[in-house]
């Protein structure tokens, strides 16, 4: 078309005089003549173009950052990598984010068995590098042994939560521990962590100790020791 020539005059057919058109008549007319498909054969498809506009925008938010960034685009690349990089750690640090579990199920089966046996049954697993497994019977021959010294009443349906909370009145100073503890045993039964050789370590340790506490008489269940 002819620019600005087609904006305001159109010409008549016999090529002799000029005939002029107002402002509004000539934009419509123009725009009638622009939306021919002559004039869109080698636009691109709708989806290219917005590939295109969304790369055209994050090409202007690029530019953008790096503009207000010390040392422009460069220092920008490093920021990037640097966060990456410290998030990369997060993750592999602590795991996948997951819902902190709260143990509902009996910590015993319906096969009672004794502290020493959960204890030989935990070195067994743990032995084998069965960590979870060994965690598992760990915590449950530390609640056998608070029963068997009177500590906690015999109750079947506790889990390991109650167990924890219960055997912290009777041993103070050890709460904070069982109650971690209790954490371990719900992580790896119903959270579905893995537990390791340290963890297994500190649970061991724990039942060692809590044989050797002397229990706060205080608030103990009926028929705690004397």
């Amino acid at each position: 078309m002819g620019g600005a020539a087609a904006v305001g005059t159109l010409v008549r057919a016999d090529g002799d005089i000029p005939v002029d058109v107002s402002r509004d008549p000539a934009r419509e007319a123009a725009r009638r003549e622009l939306t021919k498909p002559m004039y869109h054969e080698n636009d691109p498809n709708p989806l290219q173009q917005a590939v295109n506009e969304f790369w055209d925008w994050v090409e202007e938010l690029f530019g953008a950052a790096s503009s207000a960034t010390p040392g422009g685009a460069v220092g920008l690349v490093v920021i990037v990598l640097v966060v990456l990089a410290l998030v990369g750690a997060l993750w592999w640090r602590l795991g996948t984010p997951q819902h902190i579990p709260t143990s509902t199920s009996p910590l015993f089966d319906d096969s009672p068995r004794s502290a020493a046996e959960h204890r030989a049954a935990a070195e067994a697993h743990a032995a084998a590098g069965r960590w979870n497994e060994a965690v598992q019977e760990r915590m449950r021959a530390v609640v056998r042994a608070l029963e068997e010294r009177t500590l906690l009443d015999l109750r079947p349906g506790r889990t390991a939560d109650e167990a924890a909370a219960e055997g912290g009145r009777s041993l103070p100073a050890h709460s904070a521990q069982l109650r971690a503890a209790a954490r371990e045993f719900d992580d790896v039964t119903y959270g579905g962590r893995a537990a390791d050789q340290h963890a297994y370590h500190q649970l061991r340790c724990l039942d060692l100790e809590l044989e050797r506490a002397k229990p706060h008489l205080v608030d103990t269940y009926p028929g705690a020791a004397e």
